[in-house]
């Protein structure tokens, strides 16, 4: 079995980008699929196209939109590693912005002045995020030179902004009813906020885990030392947020873990910030719960809002283990855009081959699929 793929670079993941179409040919349920394809379950992944880590463990299927106001709507998989599983129940927000790219550099979108505008919409949130990719001379750039913190080459800049975001995974930006609650976990309750927008996040206090606010470069440690205090936290919070019916049954990908803390008078930014990806400290961040932390900063009560201050703003700096990245709101059409920089690049153009016996083996077809 043979299956066409570009392996794309969005923000700071990677990730394996495939059309409906072609999946659709190997009528394979993708929970079988994408697992096999990228060689899971195998701590290395040894014999597939997965990265060995939760950044470069992902998936975008897309297609051509029949809305005539979405250009392309695409879904977002994050594979398992040591598990044979598929996680459909969030989306990347760096793998969003390979989306935009993609159609373009396919023809999908032709280039219309010196930006190009590409309304998205996420399958998995049913998010629509509008992708702005400079063409200057109706052109994406020969070279691309856009850079962006926690990745050392330049690649194509993609303004990715979140269409009313709140609540589209809960149906409401606080799923508990309020800015914060106290949670148990291993003897010790925590005060903690639960936000839903971009992606559904839980909220973390750094002093309440006993980590230094005034050297943020100590986080990483301290956060491992407690992963699993805070996956049981994460885990108490799906089921308030209405994600899970018990802990046992929530799943990996969401809702994500932020740490945030009062920086030390540091101009830079507002806000230190360490989230979790898979049960694993976050390289960067996850551009969706950046989402949810730019509306949580605006909210009164919340664990962020106390630090923030609350007050509406047009931009908010987050320190990440890769840099300060800087998110921004603003009012267009009536409609409230969440969203944050991030840049792009093809890196490859593959056929992937696949054992005839994931195919022979298969009885339920692309349909049946959980996406």
């Amino acid at each position: 079995m043979k299956i066409q793929a570009e392996w794309m670079r969005g923000g700071t993941s990677k990730c394996w980008v495939f059309e409906t179409d072609h999946l659709e040919t190997t009528a394979t349920n993708l929970d079988e699929l994408l697992p096999r394809m990228f060689g899971s379950p195998d701590s290395r992944q040894i014999d597939g196209v997965g990265g060995a880590t939760s950044t470069t463990s992902k998936a975008v299927i897309l297609h051509r939109s029949s809305d005539p106001e979405v250009d392309v709507e695409f879904t977002f998989a994050q594979v398992g590693i040591e598990e044979a599983t598929v996680d459909w129940g969030s989306n990347c927000g760096n793998c969003s912005a390979v989306v935009g790219l993609y159609a373009i550099e396919k023809g999908w979108v032709l280039p219309s002045g010196d930006a190009t505008l590409i309304t998205t919409r996420n399958t998995n949130t049913g998010q629509i995020i509008v992708q702005r990719v400079p063409t200057p001379g109706r052109a994406l750039p020969i070279v691309p030179d856009a850079h962006m913190p926690g990745v050392v080459f330049p690649g194509y800049k993609v303004g990715l902004g979140f269409r009313d975001p709140a609540g589209m995974t809960t149906g409401s930006l606080l799923p508990s009813g309020a800015a914060n609650d106290l949670l148990d976990a291993d003897g010790t309750q925590w005060t903690v906020s639960m936000v839903d927008a971009g992606a559904p996040v839980v909220i973390v206090r750094a002093e309440d885990l006993g980590l230094d606010t005034a050297r943020y470069e100590t986080w990483v440690d301290g956060v491992e030392l407690q992963l699993d205090t805070l996956e049981k936290i994460r885990r108490q919070a799906a089921v308030l947020m209405g994600l899970a019916a018990t802990p046992a049954e929530a799943a990996r990908a969401i809702p994500k873990v932020a740490i945030v803390g009062a920086p030390a008078a540091d101009p830079e930014c507002d806000v230190n910030v360490m989230m979790l990806s898979m049960g694993k400290p976050h390289p960067a961040l996850a551009i969706t719960g950046s989402i949810a932390l730019t509306l949580a900063a605006q909210t009164p009560g919340t664990v962020l809002g106390d630090i923030t201050g609350a007050m509406p703003r047009a931009t908010l700096r987050l320190r990440t283990p890769a840099g300060v990245i800087e998110t921004w709101s603003e009012e267009r059409d009536g409609s409230l855009l969440v969203g944050v920089d991030r840049t792009a690049r093809t890196i490859a153009s593959s056929t992937i081959h696949l054992p005839e016996a994931i195919g022979s083996a298969a009885e339920t077809s692309l349909a049946s699929a959980s996406y």
